[in-house]
């Protein structure tokens, strides 16, 4: 595993497959301020590499992706602090919701409060089958904010409220249930179920999920009928890549062999 810097440890394999471990953050990959800004700096790096067909984010050891944020560096903050702190955490959330390349976020163990806020703003999360889920902020004093924001998307307002107003602990069979995950492995089966989204991944033309992903970013915050419109252009210049031309063809082929 080479390190990009000390926070930040990259594999990559020849499919275009690259691996980010959040490194050397304790045995929960907690997210203080100084592994805020590696990983967000990492990300940031990763996102101009064309080449990369998806990115699977994941911790060090298998406790967890990311615990959380540092309750001890939280407990030291005062007003002006506390907005500084989570404005970077919201950037380190923004830098994986923006990255263009799809993301999977590998998740074993616990995830919690702003762990599972980094989690919602990926595009894939795959829980191992004894993982739990919990937003915990409200039992020490302060709200679920930023991209906790994600979650009424997610999985409902009614259901989102539970999570960010009881901080009551979910498994993964519910989180499942709710769509609050989109895969749980089986018993011991977390990188293979892993290794099953990158599969369907690889199938798809890369330009095409690129695009794929950036308009559904503006789908979010756009109204439908300019959704529409939107998309209109973006399906046009899909042609300029070459990848329509080449797979529907090859698809056209494959069908004529076949009748």
């Amino acid at each position: 595993m080479d390190m990009l810097n000390s926070h930040c440890g990259v594999e990559r394999d020849a499919r275009g497959i690259v691996r980010l471990t959040i490194s050397n953050a304790g045995s929960l990959n907690i997210l203080g301020t100084p592994v805020i800004t590696a990983v967000r700096e990492g990300l940031t790096a990763l996102a101009k590499d064309d080449s990369i067909r998806a990115l699977v984010i994941r911790g060090q050891g298998e406790k967890s992706m990311i615990g959380g944020a540092d309750i001890k560096e939280m407990a030291t903050l005062d007003q002006p602090s506390a907005e500084k702190f989570i404005s970077g955490l919201r950037d380190l959330c923004e830098a994986v919701r923006a990255f263009p390349a799809p993301t999977i976020a590998r998740m074993p163990g616990w995830c919690l409060g702003g762990g599972l806020e980094f989690a919602a703003a990926c595009d894939f999360r795959v829980a191992a089958a004894d993982a739990k889920f919990s937003m915990p902020e409200v039992r020490v004093g302060i709200p679920s904010v930023i991209h906790a924001a994600l979650l009424p998307r997610l999985i409902g307002w009614g259901r989102a409220r539970w999570l960010v107003m009881t901080a009551a602990t979910v498994d993964a069979p519910t989180a499942l249930a709710w769509g609050l995950v989109d895969v749980v492995a089986t018993d011991g089966g977390l990188d293979e179920a892993v290794e099953g989204v990158i599969e369907l991944l690889l199938e798809c033309a890369p330009q095409a999920v690129r695009a794929q992903k950036d308009l559904m970013r503006q789908w979010e915050d756009l109204p439908l009928k300019e959704s529409i419109d939107l998309s209109v252009g973006v399906f046009g210049r899909s042609y300029l890549t070459g990848e329509p031309q080449a797979l529907m063809q090859d698809f056209v082929q494959r069908k004529a062999k076949k009748g």
